[in-house]
Order: structure tokens, then C-alpha cells, then sequence
């Protein structure tokens, strides 16, 4: 399977660790530095899957994905949040649409796993409540 992932992350060893992990398994990445940017680059290169870190600065992942789902043209788009993350962040997460989550430190298989799971959505609503990995709580 191979499909375009965007991949928000304000920290550039994180946005290659993940990009490397999902070229190898032949997914073509492209990313962004924070919230603002994934918007622009949104339009631009039409992802299949979006994966957003929560804080990052001037808009953080939540926010975006919020954005995200607000617009017509992204509503449908699958977004993973992978981060850090509290359960006020899973909650506010939810609450906004998103459709997966994976705690960092995260390892590699979960990721892809994730991914895969979400090109599998392919634009269509979620039917069913993310996934919480048991590394979604690290604050």
C-alpha cells in the first residue's frame, strides 16, 4: 500500500525519523513544521493521512485539526495525532475528529500500523472511536 502522508511535527528529528520509517515501508511523506504550515501545504499536496504533534508553535495539532475538519475540502481527510499526549489532549482530540492516536516514544510498527489503518478510511468518515496505544498518556 502506498499513499502521501503529511507529517506536522515542530521537531525536525522527529519529522525524519517518522518520514524514514514511512518511506521505507513505500508511503510518500511530506512535511511541516507546525500547525500554520500544514494548512498551506495542505491544499498543495493533498495527503492521504495527516499525522499532527499537539504543541508546536503558532497553531498547535489540535487547533489544526480542528481547521482541518472545518473545511470542506479536508473534512473527510484522516488525521492521527502523534505526540506526547495527556488525556485532556485525547479528550479535546476526539472532540475535534481525530482519528487515531500514538504516543511518543513511539515504536516503528505502530506507526505504519496506524497509518496503514487510516489510508484505509480513504476520505470517508470514521465509523469507529481512535485508538488509544497504552503510550498515549505520557504527559
Amino acid at each position: 500500500m502506498s499513499g502521501r502522508v503529511l507529517v506536522v511535527d515542530d521537531s525536525e528529528v522527529i519529522r525524519q525519523l517518522i518520514r524514514v520509517n514511512l518511506e521505507l515501508e513505500g508511503f510518500e511523506v511530506v512535511t511541516a513544521a507546525d500547525g500554520a504550515e500544514c494548512l498551506e501545504v495542505v491544499r498543495r499536496v493533498k495527503p492521504d493521512v495527516v499525522t499532527l504533534d499537539v504543541m508546536m508553535p503558532r497553531l498547535d495539532g489540535l487547533r489544526t485539526a480542528a481547521r482541518l475538519r472545518a473545511a470542506p475540502a479536508t473534512s473527510g481527510l484522516p488525521i492521527a495525532i502523534v505526540s506526547a499526549c495527556t488525556p485532556a489532549d485525547l479528550d479535546l482530540g476526539e472532540a475535534v475528529g481525530v482519528d487515531g492516536y500514538l504516543g511518543k516514544p513511539f515504536d516503528p510498527a505502530d506507526l505504519v500500523a496506524l497509518v496503514r489503518r487510516l489510508m484505509e478510511l480513504g476520505g470517508r468518515p470514521s465509523a469507529f472511536r481512535p485508538e488509544r496505544t497504552e503510550r498515549t498518556d505520557r504527559g
